[in-house]
């Protein structure tokens, strides 16, 4: 699924039912974004949309790579990658030196 740009015109109308309480709560946070209700409600709902298509993505890309990783039998062990960030974080803050290059290793089978 693609993402989707908002087009000026045409629409599709569809008709949305909200409970009491989020219609207010909605008026409430689109008023003060100064942006009318229904606007709020087309950008909510782009950005879920957004998020959904990114995660399903993320989600192929992540299958893919343990494809290849799988293939090739090799990685990084999950121990291997905390301690390279972990060191890569010190020495942004200044309390290390610069970690070495992060290698694929073997995996067990």
């Amino acid at each position: 699924m693609a993402l989707v740009d908002l087009p000026s015109k045409p629409t599709s109308p569809t008709s949305l039912k909200l409970p009491p309480a989020l219609k207010s709560q909605v008026d409430e946070v689109a008023r003060k974004a100064g942006i009318s209700t229904h606007a709020y409600m087309i950008q909510a709902l782009t950005e879920s949309v957004q998020h959904a298509v990114l995660r399903e993505a993320f989600a192929a890309d992540c299958a893919q790579a343990l494809q290849e990783m799988d293939a090739r039998g090799k990685g990084h062990e999950l121990g291997a990658v905390r301690q390279h960030f972990s060191q890569l974080a010190a020495y942004r803050a200044g309390k290390g030196g610069k970690p070495a290059p992060l290698r694929p290793t073997n995996l067990p089978k």
